[in-house]
């Protein structure tokens, strides 16, 4: 059973940065789709970015493109997002997510239904 644990949330002020990592345990061998997704309350889950770790092909929401980056970690098995130039709208929390998708096939919209998540991290932004 594959588990993620997230770390690294927080408060920052806006303009601020984060860095959020994601590590993965268990039976990962096939889970080459990870991402990550964001709720903010009141509000429906939504998709931030997702990375194909084989391939390291990245895709973003709209709303984070240019301010967020994801990308492998150094440590096995982990996946990072930087975020950059927080607004008060980026207040959520974020949680890690990780499929089993080929390349061409890891995007947000597919991992909406990702099998393994993690249990969140808070990111508070203050205006």
């Amino acid at each position: 059973q594959v588990q993620l644990v997230e770390s690294g949330g927080g408060s920052v002020q806006a303009g601020g940065s984060l860095v959020l990592s994601c590590t993965a345990s268990g039976g990962i061998g096939d889970v080459n789709c990870m991402g990550w997704f964001r709720q903010a309350p009141g509000k429906e889950r939504e998709g931030v970015a997702v990375i194909s770790t084989g391939e390291q092909f990245a895709r973003y929401a709209a709303s984070v493109k240019d301010r967020f980056t994801i990308s492998r970690g150094n440590v096995k098995n982990t996946v990072n997002l930087h975020m950059d130039r927080l607004t008060p709208e980026d207040t959520a929390m974020y949680y890690c997510a990780a499929e089993e998708l080929p390349w061409f096939k890891c995007d947000i919209e597919s991992m909406t239904r990702a099998d393994y998540w993690g249990q969140g991290t808070q990111v508070s932004v203050s205006s």
